[in-house]
């Protein structure tokens, strides 16, 4: 090819190139944009196929509502109070503050005038039978002379407290109405952290609030709120006025009776507390067919663990119960339970912490023969116990926590001691008799008149018998000691500071 043709050849290239680009340049921009726009489009596609399920979810919370509004009541309790003087009434158990800022509040709200005068109360209820059974909270109906009970149909009657069990916060009324539509209850172990649920009250005396949240946990005890805890925590909306109201899952299932809220204000702040249905159950049935609750009783003093008091003990962990102490003819004692045995299992489900056995005992019906699984110097044994009644008094002993860091003097507990502490003349042991302030004695919670009746695993009947058995052992390792007050016993650990 010659030279002419070459460059003929590459200059056509070359402007057909720059042809191309000029091109490229001005309708790049329009490209760009129609794929942007398709991009938008298909994911605004994609969002409206999420809106339809969230239309369904929002529709399930409607559902919900309406499946349980003719289940819902309002209740407006009233208190006779008579008085020459003016005065402020006795505040619901629960208001007193709790954790420093905090406080635990039962929120049914009341009205409270001055002198002689009648204490209004409002709460909300759900019906539990056809035939005109009630489950509120004991707070909303305690000591009330006249319950009121509002359907939502606006229809209007005078309750009858059928029972109260103070020890749950849970009341059973009774109106004089057929044909009721009750409520179902679920299954609250069966809920799940994060599951939606929904609560329905009268906040303010709001009739037919609903409010909707998750659960938030499970489980919560050691509240100070009632005597057996084992509450759902939510963060749906309740206030004053909800109480006794229901906590529903999205079946429509009554997961829970909401009851107290922890709160800065006296008002919401995200988390309120609602008594498991597994447990109203069982209240309320024994209610209903008896007036009255009767509780299982075991006979043995418990506690939690930590991780020094499980090593002591040869165990792995802090998952599962300590036996501090077994009364003499008990159920515990008669199926063989000692201290220092860890109850792993109690009628084939794991014991993981106090409060969790002390419930299960309680809602077992005197009578019931049941399995426990329980470690015992490193071996597992299985033992069968048949609970008893529980008759005024607690079915369980809840110790508290030993703090870790012995500055302590003691002396023989003799017959005289022993009477003069209160103690049985026949006990053995040495009793403390003072304390220093900022010792290791001191942080685990040693007071003066503890009766020590073992160092780790070895009875101690005198001081010599104390003096030797804590020379054998390391206060850096730690000293486990049993410990007798107040007619029960526990454990302690002493650590020194490292």
């Amino acid at each position: 090819m010659s030279c002419a043709k070459k460059r003929f050849v590459t200059s056509t290239a070359v402007l057909l190139a720059l042809i191309f680009f000029t091109a490229s340049v001005w309708t790049l921009p329009g490209v760009v944009q129609r794929l942007t726009y398709a991009a938008e489009s298909g994911q605004a596609q994609a969002a409206k196929d999420q809106l339809a399920k969230a239309a369904d979810l929002s529709q399930a919370f409607q559902y919900v509502a309406k499946a349980l509004r003719p289940s819902v009541v309002s209740i407006s309790s009233v208190r006779k109070i008579r008085s020459n003087i003016q005065q402020i009434p006795r505040m619901p158990e629960g208001f007193s503050p709790f954790f420093g800022d905090d406080s635990f509040e039962r929120f049914f709200e009341f009205r409270v005038p001055q002198g002689d005068f009648e204490q209004r109360g409002l709460g909300t209820a759900v019906i539990v039978t056809s035939d005109g059974y009630l489950l509120t909270n004991n707070h909303v109906v305690e000591d009330a002379d006249e319950v009121k009970v509002n359907l939502s149909d606006d229809r209007s009657f005078t309750a009858t407290v059928v029972g109260v069990d103070d020890k749950s916060d849970l009341a059973v009324l009774k109106i004089d109405a057929a044909n009721l539509v009750p409520v179902r209850l679920g299954d609250s172990d069966a809920m799940e952290v994060g599951e939606w649920v929904l609560a329905v009250g009268s906040p303010f005396g709001l009739a037919q609030t609903v409010t909707a949240g998750i659960v938030s946990a499970k489980g919560r005890a050691n509240m100070g709120i009632t005597d057996y805890e084992d509450f759902l925590q939510t963060d749906a909306a309740i206030n004053p006025g909800n109480s006794g109201g229901p906590l529903v899952n999205l079946r429509g299932e009554v997961v829970g009776i909401n009851t107290a809220i922890a709160s800065r204000t006296g008002g919401y702040m995200g988390v309120g507390f609602a008594i498991p249905s597994n447990m109203a159950r069982g209240v309320m049935d024994s209610i209903i067919e008896s007036g009255s609750v009767e509780r299982g009783f075991l006979g043995a003093g418990i506690q939690d663990l930590n991780e020094d008091l499980a090593a002591s003990f040869g165990y792995n962990g802090t998952d599962g119960v300590l036996i501090g102490d077994v009364v003499p003819d008990s159920p515990a004692s008669k199926a063989g339970l000692q201290p220092g045995d860890i109850v792993v299992e109690f009628n084939r489900k794991p014991a993981h912490k106090a409060p969790q056995l002390r419930n299960a005992v309680a809602a077992t019906k005197p009578g019931t023969r049941v399995p426990m699984t329980v470690v015992r110097n490193g071996k597992s044994i299985r033992l069968d116990v048949e609970v008893g009644r529980l008759e005024g008094q607690a079915s369980v002993w809840k110790g508290r926590e030993a703090s870790a860091d012995l500055g302590m003097t003691v002396q023989t507990l003799t017959a005289d001691v022993a009477r003069q502490i209160g103690a049985d003349e026949r006990d053995q042991g040495v009793v403390v008799t003072a304390v220093e302030p900022g010792s290791i004695a001191a942080r685990v919670g040693m007071q003066p008149g503890d009766v020590i009746l073992a160092v780790g695993n070895r009875q101690v009947k005198n001081v010599t018998d104390f003096r030797e058995a804590i020379q054998n052992l390391d206060v850096n390792q730690g000293i486990r000691m049993q410990v007798m007050r107040d007619g029960g016993s526990r454990y302690l650990f002493f650590r020194g500071q490292d």
